[in-house]
């Protein structure tokens, strides 16, 4: 039986509307893939408080959350992943990849040119319907 693994993901936007995307390093499971920042949820964590914890821990810097964008289930390899995302915004802080092996601010409408990692898909997708249907 696989485990299953409850993460958040920070879909950060600035205020030209570019979302921040980072890219997973050769260290990680996934390299080279793409995905929001944010990691696991702890036992008796808030996702909204997770996701404010992984990113000072990740960027080093304090976001706001907002609304959900997306609750994702993956079934990779070994595990499985439920991924919550939420739209938000840098409230204090510049974000420099600590764990990553980059990051870059990328308009909505080009989010589809990046190698994404599978969990985090249906949540671009949203993005990009969102996108087309202003």
């Amino acid at each position: 039986m696989k485990k299953t693994v409850n993460v958040v993901g920070a879909i950060i936007q600035n205020e030209n509307k570019d979302i921040l995307c980072a890219l997973r390093s050769p260290e990680m499971s996934l390299p080279n893939y793409w995905e929001f920042p944010g990691g696991k949820i702890e036992q008796d964590e808030a996702p909204e408080e997770a996701l404010k914890r992984e990113i000072q821990e990740e960027l080093g810097c304090e976001i706001e959350v907002f609304n959900k964008v997306e609750n994702t289930t993956y079934e990779y390899d070994k595990i499985i992943v439920q991924l919550h995302t939420y739209k938000s915004k840098i409230a204090i802080g510049t974000p420099k990849a600590k764990e990553h092996a980059e990051l870059k601010w990328v308009p909505t409408s080009l989010l589809h040119e990046l190698e994404w990692a599978p969990a985090d898909i249906p949540a671009v997708d949203k993005l990009l319907s969102d996108e087309i249907n202003k």
